[in-house]
């Protein structure tokens, strides 16, 4: 039987999702030609709803349903610390959550870091969103979607994600097919709980240490991955939700990265912080903090990007 990833070696290889079988499936790369890769013969390794270890870079399909026009479409990236990736409570909720606003969503399992298989774990899951956006724009007359109403959405880890391919201009994502000629930014991003900057003191350490590996005490790698410090007026709108009393990723990710979109004058950018939630803002959370989704709702309307 397969090893999984270090981290959890003592699980079971499952080697698919629970969405397999469930939702449509659109693997990212053709075989032979995903960047980033030494090609060695390795499997997924999957256990208990959560991903340890991915060759096969994928999207799932959450379709709408709604009849009549082009609609939004958002790229949902599942957070789990750069050691996993937690697809059903920070994927498929977002993504039915997405659906009953008329959205159609894509949930993307994407490479993880400490892949024996990358030669530079650090890109490999920003590589995987790069080439995920350009297919929702590529596809988007299949699917239905409005090409420049294409949005991502990620919560702690997969929020890291989600700013890093808002914010980064460089191109990871090239080979030389047809995708390349469409952009790999969104054009609205939704950001819980993110994290945002590697620099101590409110860096997530076991983020930071997960991504950047033996690498972790370069600082231009810790610049690089830093966000906040790489805003442009070329970031799309973003939404950010973090509560106050978040001790795992402090707040202060969401305030610098706020901060950074208002002083490169990105437009309809909008910041909530609660007083409670921990690190565990979701869809469901009591009090004042599970008011956020009727938030964003009325924020995607009024940006219109919600119509």
């Amino acid at each position: 039987m397969l090893c999984v990833a270090a981290s959890a070696q003592k699980h079971t290889d499952t080697r698919t999702t629970r969405l397999d079988g469930m939702m449509p499936r659109v693997d990212l790369w053709q075989p032979g030609h995903m960047p980033d890769s030494k090609g060695l013969p390795l499997q997924d390794s999957i256990y208990n709803n959560r991903t340890w270890r991915i060759i096969t870079p994928r999207l799932y399909v959450y379709d709408a349903g709604v009849e009549g026009g082009v609609r939004p479409a958002v790229l949902v990236i599942p957070g789990g610390g750069y050691a996993k990736q937690a697809y059903e409570a920070a994927g498929d909720g977002f993504a039915k959550w997405l659906n009953t606003l008329g959205i159609t969503a894509f949930v993307l399992i994407h490479r993880l870091p400490n892949s024996p298989d990358l030669v530079d774990g650090s890109i490999a899951p920003t590589q995987d969103a790069q080439r995920a956006i350009r297919y929702i724009r590529a596809h988007a007359e299949q699917y239905g979607i409005d090409p420049k109403r294409v949005g991502v959405i990620g919560a702690s880890s997969g929020g890291h994600v989600s700013a890093c391919v808002s914010t980064i201009n460089e191109d990871w994502s090239a080979v030389g097919d047809e995708l390349d000629k469409y952009s790999f930014k969104p054009d609205f991003a939704i950001l819980i709980s993110p994290v945002i900057s590697m620099e101590e003191p409110i860096v997530n350490r076991g983020s930071r240490n997960a991504l950047l590996g033996d690498r972790v005490g370069d600082k231009a790698m810790l610049d690089k991955f830093s966000m906040e410090k790489h805003v442009s007026p070329s970031n799309p709108p973003t939404f950010l939700v973090h509560a106050g009393d978040d001790t795992a990723v402090p707040p202060q990710n969401s305030i610098r990265m706020y901060n950074a979109l208002l002083e490169a004058g990105v437009p309809n950018c909008s910041l909530h912080i609660y007083p409670f939630g921990k690190h565990s803002v979701g869809l469901m959370n009591p009090g004042s903090t599970g008011t956020w989704p009727e938030t964003a709702k009325k924020w995607l309307e009024e940006t219109g990007i919600l119509r």
